[in-house]
């Protein structure tokens, strides 16, 4: 299949995801509109686009050369997705090592798995040296009791995920410390390795990464559920018949079930973890408040 273009489908998902939130958990809603520019930094990529997604999102943020992170005043309370390939100077390696250290959160994606968390976090997972073809695996959300996934997520979901051709398999090295959220059998079964999306904990930060790339490319539909209409989805998720209206106007009709679940399901795993920045700042206020 080639690749298209998942633009529509990504707004009709943060749309979505929106009101998923609104009905099911307004009190994080109201926590990811509170995000400013200043808190969220993307580094530029040559594969990856997460400043797209951010952008059709609403989503405020700083756009970066990596060359630029050598200087950049980085803070604890920021979260910083790089863009694969994730090529930074020594000097710029430091500064996201001591940025996690101090309290901030690193997202990466696909080829900085060796650019990046090799260089900066040895030990803890690395490329296996199997790099994927192009292709697109069936993917399973791990961390269900989540009160974020949890809010989104359904038993009928069957979310899909593409992998760039020559994407890196993420090979865990301290089980003890890294933690899968997303996995593939798929993806194990034909390059030995099963996870999709890692955290582990550094420092006071912390670190996340997903194998690919964030602004997926292109799905695959493997049933008639994936063929049909994501209108169906969209009312899957409890969008009332009444309200149907926007959808239609944004395209929902002429997109596939398989193209905005997947889109949904990447926004949502990114609009996690700004959810979680902002519980840990919270966090960090209420002991500095308590010293």
């Amino acid at each position: 299949m080639k690749k298209n273009d998942m633009s529509g489908a990504y707004r009709v998902a943060h749309e979505l995801l929106r009101d998923r939130l609104k009905d099911r958990a307004p009190e994080i809603l109201r926590e990811l509109d509170e995000i400013s520019e200043a808190d969220v930094i993307v580094t530029r990529g040559e594969y990856d686009y997460i400043e797209n997604v951010l952008q059709q999102a609403g989503t405020p943020h700083t756009l970066l050369d990596p060359g630029q992170i050598d200087d950049a005043n980085l803070r604890p309370d920021q979260i910083v997705f790089v863009n694969c390939p994730g090529e930074f100077n020594p000097k710029g390696i430091r500064n996201l090592v001591n940025f996690v250290d101090q309290g901030g959160f690193l997202f990466t994606t696909d080829w900085a798995l060796k650019h990046v968390l090799e260089r900066a976090f040895p030990g803890v997972v690395e490329y296996n040296q199997n790099s994927t073809r192009d292709a697109v695996v069936r993917v399973e959300v791990l961390d269900k009791e989540d009160p974020f996934l949890a809010s989104i997520m359904d038993s009928e979901d069957d979310p899909q995920w593409w992998l760039e051709g020559s994407s890196y398999p993420i090979r865990i090295l301290d089980a003890d410390r890294v933690r899968v959220l997303v996995a593939s059998r798929e993806l194990g079964e034909r390059y030995g390795e099963s996870p999709v999306f890692i955290t582990f904990d550094h420092g006071a930060g912390r670190v996340y990464h997903m194998i690919s790339h964030f602004y997926l490319q292109r799905t695959e539909t493997r049933t008639q559920r994936h063929a049909s209409s994501s209108v169906g989805f969209v009312a899957q998720k409890g969008v009332p018949a009444q309200a149907m209206d926007k959808y239609n106007a944004m395209g929902a009709a002429d997109l596939s079930t398989s193209e905005v679940e997947s889109a949904y399901v990447s926004r949502g795993m990114m609009s996690r973890v700004m959810w979680e920045k902002r519980k840990q700042m919270k966090k960090m206020d209420r002991k500095k408040g308590g010293d």
